[in-house]
């Protein structure tokens, strides 16, 4: 029971540690390809280490690690992407930005993107599947708690963007 309480203190303080690096470090810097590397390598030590896999359970593994992985990758082209869009608005000022946008392309854009963490997610799940039918019910809760937490992450980082974005536009 021990071992369940400081696998799950030290899953929430590394869930919680995405929005405080954000805060701390410029964009560049956050979206460095090796800093979510390492990101995403935690992540998965955490909620390996928070199920504590039986021997049995192990061989299923190696499927979900792979699925994060790839799911990570494919986040991680669709953030530069963003980037450079983003990047290349930049050197125009706002009424050049409006008047050249392209709505329907923006829109195509955004369901590619739509589609692609739709096909990520499914197959995550596929690759969850099987080991998630073998898991006792302590892990099961373990896991669930690493999913509510990984959620308020992602609500958290969420709404700091959209605060800065609002900053930014009060700014111009």
């Amino acid at each position: 029971m021990l071992k369940a309480v400081a696998v799950g203190v030290t899953a929430l303080f590394v869930m919680a540690a995405p929005p405080a690096y954000a805060q701390a470090t410029s964009d560049k810097e956050r979206l460095n390809p090796a800093n979510l590397s390492a990101l995403t390598d935690m992540r998965i030590d955490i909620v390996k280490a928070a199920l504590q896999l039986t021997p049995d359970q192990e061989k299923y593994w190696p499927a979900i690690e792979t699925a994060i992985r790839d799911r990570a990758k494919d986040r991680q082209a669709r953030i530069a992407e963003a980037q450079k869009r983003a990047d290349e608005l930049r050197g125009s000022n706002a009424a050049e930005a409006l008047r050249d946008r392209d709505t329907v392309a923006f829109m195509r854009r955004r369901a590619n993107a739509l589609e692609q963490r739709a096909a990520d997610i499914k197959k995550l799940a596929d690759a969850w599947q099987p080991l998630y039918q073998t898991l006792k019910p302590e892990q099961k809760k373990r896991m669930g708690f690493l999913a509510l937490a990984v959620l308020r992450d992602m609500t958290d980082v969420r709404e700091q963007r959209q605060a800065r974005f609002e900053e930014e536009e009060e700014e111009e």
